[in-house]
C-alpha cells in the first residue's frame, strides 16, 4: 500500500526521475499523500498538478446559516492524527486550522493536509471549518480548500470590511471555476483588535454570507496592551461589542477559546457568562470541552418552563 500512495502520488504530478526518502512512521496514506507533493512543489513551485485522495461520500454534506455553533474545536491543519477522531466528540464544528497553530515552515504542508483531510476524513456531520492565514497566504489557502466542500471559513485579525469583502470575492471566484454550487461558503471573521473592535458593526454587516463574528482575546488584549485574566473583567467591553455587533447584523456572535483545559469549573463559569452576555457559543482546543460547553448553553429548566408558559 506504502508503494501504491507513492507512486501514485508521483504519477499524478507527472513526476518521472528522481530519488524519494521517506521514514515510515504509521501516519496516514493520504498525509504521506500531502507532504510528498508539498516536497515536489517546494522544489518545483511552477508545478499546477495536484494528487487527490479518492472523495469520500460522507465529504459531502452541508450546512445552513442558522445551524448551532456552540463548540467550535480547533485542531491544527498539520496533525492529522488530532482530525481523525474529532468527529466522535459530537462538536458542533471544527475547525482545520492553518494560521497560529502551525508553524511558518509548516505552512505549505499543513494546506495539503488540510484538503486531503476534506476529502478523506468522516467528520460526523461536524460544521466542516478552515482558519485561513492572514494576506497572501490566506489567499492561497483558499485556493487550494474551497474546491472540496468548506462550509466555513474563518478570517483572522479582521480591522476592515474590505478585508472581509476581498476575501469574500475570493471565494466566488474559486467556487465559479470549479462550479461547486451546492451552497456557499460561509465567514466568520475574527476580531483580535481595537481597530477591529471599533469597526465590528461594520464588518458583521459586510457580506451575506457572514453567519457568525467572533472573538479572540489573546490577541485582542496584548492589543490594548492588558493581561487577559479568567475574570474577563479587562475583556467586557469588547465582547459586550461584539455581541451587539453581532445581533444588529442578525448573526451569530461567538466567544473566545478558555484556554485552561484542566479547570471545568472554570470553564463552565465562563460559558454561563458568555451566554448571559448573549453569546451563542465558544471556542475549545481540547475535546474534553465540548460536553460542559453543550451543557451550559443549553436552556435551564426556568427558561423552558417559562417558554412552555408563554406559549
Amino acid at each position: 500500500k506504502l508503494n501504491q500512495v507513492i507512486n501514485t502520488t508521483l504519477k499524478d504530478l507527472e513526476v518521472k526521475n528522481g530519488q524519494l526518502s521517506i521514514t515510515d512512521n504509521g501516519g496516514q496514506y493520504f498525509v504521506l499523500q500531502a507532504r510528498i507533493e508539498a516536497v515536489i512543489k517546494s522544489a518545483f513551485p511552477e508545478l499546477k498538478n495536484e494528487s487527490l485522495p479518492a472523495l469520500q461520500k460522507h465529504s459531502n454534506y452541508t450546512s445552513k446559516k442558522n445551524r448551532f455553533r456552540r463548540s467550535r474545536l480547533y485542531l491544527p491543519g498539520n496533525q492529522a492524527k488530532l482530525m481523525l477522531n474529532a468527529g466522535i466528540h459530537n462538536p458542533d464544528g471544527i475547525i482545520l486550522d492553518l494560521e497560529d497553530s502551525v508553524s511558518p515552515l509548516e505552512k505549505n504542508a499543513a494546506r495539503l493536509i488540510v484538503r486531503n483531510a476534506l476529502i478523506h476524513i468522516d467528520f460526523f456531520n461536524a460544521e466542516r471549518m478552515v482558519r485561513i492565514n492572514q494576506g497572501k497566504a490566506g489567499i492561497e489557502d483558499l485556493k487550494m480548500i474551497i474546491p472540496h466542500n468548506v462550509h466555513l471559513i474563518l478570517v483572522p485579525k479582521v480591522e476592515e470590511v474590505q478585508q472581509l469583502i476581498d476575501i469574500d470575492n475570493q471565494i466566488q471566484l474559486i467556487l465559479n471555476k470549479v462550479k461547486y454550487t451546492k451552497q456557499p461558503v460561509f465567514l466568520m471573521p475574527i476580531i483580535e483588535s481595537a481597530k477591529g473592535l471599533l469597526n465590528s458593526v461594520d464588518i458583521a454587516k459586510a457580506s451575506p454570507n457572514n453567519v457568525a463574528i467572533a472573538i479572540g482575546l489573546e490577541d485582542y488584549t496584548a492589543d490594548i496592551g492588558v493581561e487577559r485574566t479568567n475574570s474577563g473583567t479587562e475583556s467586557l467591553f469588547a465582547r459586550s461589542q461584539i455581541v451587539n455587533a453581532a445581533k444588529a447584523a442578525g448573526i451569530q456572535a461567538i466567544d473566545t477559546v478558555f484556554s485552561d483545559v484542566n479547570d471545568e469549573t472554570a470553564l463552565r463559569k465562563s460559558v454561563i457568562e458568555a451566554k448571559s452576555l448573549g453569546f451563542d457559543g465558544k471556542g475549545c482546543i481540547h475535546p474534553r470541552q465540548i460536553k460542559p460547553i453543550h451543557e451550559e448553553f443549553s436552556p435551564s429548566f426556568t427558561e423552558i418552563n417559562k417558554a412552555k408558559d408563554i406559549i
